[in-house]
């Protein structure tokens, strides 16, 4: 266990340079404060326990003090803090610990005293009706404050229901036909104490008090009927609580639902199951995570923190070593020398497990949010305190030379331990579907803040044109990196990356390559997630635009609201493509919240999602109808409704001897081992007109001997729109090209005007 969490703190102390790929950073040290701590009271501890329990079961401690210590240097790197209190907290429980080794009379005492100790807990719970408060200064008031320290009666009050259960039932005998009259004194006192927990709004203690009784309940009296009606009650209290509470209704529906409201009620555990998808197999590293974006992951969700840590192979060994305290637990019960014992390390078991389930499965979506903490683990000194003074009776409890007290059939334990067990596996199952299986979709999705933070720290690739003239481009240094978009008026088209706002366009669709997810040698990508916890730098892309031809498409449309898409008719290569209304996306923390809401829609590339309506000429001449396949987002076309990159398409086909090419506009790839690589095109070229359609279009359009050739149509049916389609004929000695032309008005002077602009002189 030293040696694991001193391995662990020397790689949080260097995890800054390991993120910023420097050694010029500030190193994180005060963690060292809490190791050397956990040493020196682990180490007197385990020399109390040599002296005064040498027949101690010898697992329980070490994994006790690793669990404690793995969850300290966790809570450190969340919150240094949280940290600092967690870690005065540690030396106060684990003093207690060493104090009670030396009290041979601590078990008797509880014992003879169940009732006071259980009164006590309810009394000092109640007290929060009253004086509770909460150390956020909001919600449930669960806690007592003394000042600047709060104690959450709530937590040593399971310890002393486990302790009046195991001393009643161990002085009683169940007798056929007389089950109420047995009952009835821990029905009444486990009632009371879950009202005190129903009135307070502590759905995850009282879940787990049903759990203890029931535990304690069936080992006494072996009757499985126990724990089914206690299952039932369970799930019929729920049921009643989802109409009558809204916080039950609340959570109930964040389980069942939580991409309803991503961003408001279900972001917290969907922020966990994010965290869990990006600690993948191996995790992103001690100090390399980003469990700061999910709330209260130093208490809560500090599964979910460990998870990205240290990935699934870490949260196995968390879960191996929680079942390695169970399983012995359960064992130490098994060996106890008296029938108190025997229900009091029992209960004890059952308490520690299900807590532990609980908030795992909490956070793996396993089970509904419960907000209870992670047993040793957690930050919380109430909870932490409890869980040593267990460890502490547990340790009592397994050092004895006597022999084991009679036990008619160990069967009522062995299926308490596969309950746990099984949880633990199936949390485990679940783990892994998180992890491995759903984690290439959640990490994609627009809402991920966590490779926004990738960002700032490896270097995005950028977005040229076709003479490698910049368009976006990442500068700054690392930590402190930043997207530029040095074309303002491309962005529905190149789009954007940011925080808050996602990723749209081509920054979108062609992510992997700018990330470095793709194009870059497996063996980097995997030495790089090793080592940083993030991918290799980006690469940089090429696109098929001309900034010449695009400014010159800009200019020419102004502002007026149309689009224009210019294309090489032959290669299908995009030459310019604009979409006006545009946006500057180095403006978006200004004005991303207003963007959706005006009614010119900036946001939409109107080249290839806008649906415009044809003329009725445009339907006898065009009667075609296909969606291109492109690197950019496209909308579905019909004869009715096209777009105008499907319309420049075919007037690509009328320059192309009636074939339409595929379109391109993202060209190659610059690699690390290769050089730049030529991405090919996603579609298919495709025979729209015959040759003698062709011809016959062409003597339409275009004079004989001309150069170019042109189409111009209004609709004044519906929306006024105006459509040009141009391009070159074979007369033309260059590159052949073709254009299409659509604004949002009846202006067919200026759309002739804006092909002109780009047919003559395109060079």
């Amino acid at each position: 266990a030293a040696i694991f969490l001193s391995l662990q703190a020397l790689v949080l102390t260097f995890s800054p340079a390991v993120r910023a790929r420097s050694w010029k950073v500030d190193y994180l040290w005060m963690h060292w404060s809490a190791i050397i701590l956990w040493v020196a009271i682990v180490s007197l501890a385990h020399r109390a326990a040599n002296r005064y329990i040498p027949n101690r079961d010898p697992y329980l401690l070490p994994i006790a003090a690793l669990l404690s210590g793995w969850g300290l240097l966790s809570i450190w790197r969340l919150t240094p803090t949280f940290g600092l209190r967690q870690t005065i907290w540690l030396g106060i429980s684990v003093g207690v610990l060493i104090v009670g080794l030396r009290l041979p009379s601590l078990l008797p005492t509880l014992r003879r005293y169940k009732y006071i100790w259980l009164f006590g807990g309810l009394i000092l719970t109640a007290l929060t009706l009253i004086f509770g408060s909460n150390p956020a200064g909001f919600g449930p008031r669960l806690w007592l404050g003394f000042g600047t320290i709060y104690l959450q009666p709530s937590e040593p009050l399971k310890l002393l229901l486990v302790v009046y259960l195991a001393a009643y039932l161990a002085d009683r005998t169940h007798k056929r036909g007389q089950l109420l009259p047995f009952l009835f004194p821990i029905l009444l006192l486990t009632g009371l104490a879950l009202l005190l927990l129903l009135v307070q709004r502590d759905l995850g203690t009282a879940s787990i008090f049903i759990v203890i009784f029931a535990f304690i309940l069936y080992l006494a009296t072996h009757r499985k009927r126990i724990l089914f009606s206690s299952a039932a009650m369970l799930i019929f209290t729920t049921f009643i609580g989802y109409f009558l509470s809204d916080i039950i209704r609340i959570r109930l529906d964040i389980w069942l639902s939580p991409w309803y409201d991503p961003s408001d009620k279900g972001y917290q555990i969907i922020q966990s199951l994010m965290a869990i998808a990006n600690g993948g197999l191996f995790g992103r590293g001690l100090g390399l995570d980003s469990a700061t974006f999910v709330p209260v992951a130093h208490s809560d969700f500090i599964f979910t923190a460990i998870a990205e840590q240290t990935g699934l192979i870490g949260t196995l060994g968390l879960l191996t070593l929680i079942g390695i305290f169970l399983t012995r637990g359960l064992y130490t019960a098994l060996r106890a020398s008296s029938r108190f014992h025997r229900l009091l390390a029992a209960g004890l078991i059952g308490y520690i497990g299900a807590q532990s389930l609980l908030i795992i499965g909490g956070n793996l979506r396993l089970l509904p949010l419960t907000g209870v903490t992670l047993p040793f683990i957690s930050y919380g000194g109430s909870s932490l305190l409890t869980s040593y003074v267990a460890l502490l009776i547990l340790l009592l409890i397994s050092n004895q030379d006597e022999e084991p007290a009679p036990l008619a059939t160990s069967q009522p334990y062995l299926l308490i331990g596969g309950l746990l067990g099984l949880g633990l596996v199936t949390a485990a199952l679940v783990n892994g579907w998180w992890a491995i299986v759903r984690a290439p979709d959640l990490l994609t999705r627009s809402d991920n803040p966590r490779r926004a933070q990738s960002d700032l720290y490896v270097p995005r690739g950028a977005l040229l044109d076709r003479n490698n003239n910049p368009i976006n481009i990442t500068s700054g240094e690392s930590g402190t990196l930043l997207r530029e978009y040095l074309y303002p008026d491309l962005a529905s088209i190149v789009g954007y990356t940011h925080p808050v706002y996602g990723q749209a366009a081509l920054e979108f669709q062609l992510d992997d390559y700018l990330r470095g997810l793709a194009g870059n040698p497996t063996t980097s990508i995997w030495w790089n997630h090793l080592l940083y916890g993030q991918p290799p730098s980006g690469l940089d892309l090429r696109l098929s635009l001309d900034l010449n031809l695009q400014t010159r498409a800009d200019e020419a449309l102004g502002n007026h609201i149309g689009a224009i898409v210019l294309l090489n008719a032959k290669s299908g290569e995009i030459l310019a493509m604009a979409s006006h209304p545009t946006f500057d996306a180095n403006l978006l923390d200004e004005i991303g919240e207003d963007l959706s809401a005006d009614e010119t829609s900036p946001l939409l590339n109107r080249a290839t999602l806008g649906q415009y309506p044809l003329s009725a000429e445009m339907e006898v001449l065009f009667n075609t109808s296909f969606t291109p396949t492109l690197r950019l987002p496209t909308t579905e076309v019909s004869q009715e409704y096209t777009s105008p990159l499907q319309m420049a398409l075919i007037a690509a086909s009328l320059s192309n001897d009636g074939t339409a090419p595929a379109p391109r506009i993202a060209l190659a790839v610059n690699t690390s081992q290769s050089g730049w690589v030529i991405l090919p095109a996603l579609g298919q070229p495709s025979e729209i007109f015959t040759p003698a359609e062709t011809e016959q279009l062409l003597a339409t359009f275009a004079p004989e001997g001309q150069a170019f050739w042109q189409f111009v149509s209004t609709n004044k049916d519906e929306t006024a729109v105006t459509w040009l389609l141009a391009g070159t004929t074979s007369n033309w000695s260059g590159t052949p090209l073709a254009v299409a032309v659509l604004l949002e008005e009846n202006n067919a002077v200026l759309a002739s005007s804006l092909a002109e602009i780009l047919l003559t002189n395109p060079q």
